[in-house]
């Protein structure tokens, strides 16, 4: 069977396949897309459990090589909450001037895709999938803030959609380390694989 490979599974033409067992990324497809979620001046501003440096280098690190390959990067920002009712509150939200703009880190280019959403996931309501679709994306990596709220939710949306699904667990956090270690265990799994930003790259770069 295919090296990597849970079962023997086949791999279709064009993937490209981690031969090492002992991580859980095994295959990227050859037209993936990078998806940064929230990665901006007012959310980089609250407290997270891991540095959030770290988090914004590993998903430069990710955007370069995406684009050095030419392969899609997408930059999200969010505006706005979803209107419903919640135990936690809700309704319209208003933010301060410049809360919403993507940090410099990121290095954003003309050929990024930029979408902003109003909602947890980056596919609700902003045509996101449409684009990614024109351009033949069959894969998402996924990279940003915070885990459990728009990575997961940006996560779901996506593997409900048919794209299959990476996370990038080393270039992500959360104000809270439960939730940060409950969807890395327990939802991510189920939702497609996971590896470190290094590990993504290193099977990107095999491809050459």
């Amino acid at each position: 069977m295919p090296a990597g490979i849970p079962g023997g599974a086949a791999v279709e033409p064009g993937w490209l396949v981690l031969e090492e067992a002992d991580v859980s990324l095994t295959v990227i497809d050859r037209n993936t897309a990078l998806v940064v979620v929230d990665l901006q001046k007012g959310i980089a501003a609250y407290p997270v459990v891991h540095p959030f440096a770290d988090v914004v280098a590993g998903s430069r690190a990710l955007c370069d090589v995406f684009r050095r390959r030419g392969l899609p990067v997408v930059l999200v920002n969010v505006t706005g909450r979803a209107p419903g009712r919640t135990e936690m509150g809700g309704g319209p939200a208003s933010f301060p001037q410049g809360w919403s703009d993507l940090l410099p880190a990121l290095g954003v280019t003309g050929d990024d895709i930029l979408i902003t959403k109003k909602t947890w996931g980056a596919f609700a309501g902003t045509g996101l999938e449409q684009q990614l679709k024109e351009r033949g994306v069959t894969q998402v990596v996924i990279t940003g803030v915070a885990t459990s709220v728009g990575v997961e939710a940006t996560a779901r949306q996506a593997y409900e959609l048919g794209f299959n699904v990476t996370l990038a667990i080393d270039a992500m956090t959360d104000r809270e380390l439960e939730a940060h270690d409950y969807s890395i265990s327990h939802v991510f799994p189920r939702l497609g694989e996971t590896g470190t930003a290094a590990e993504i790259i290193a099977l990107i770069e095999r491809s050459a």
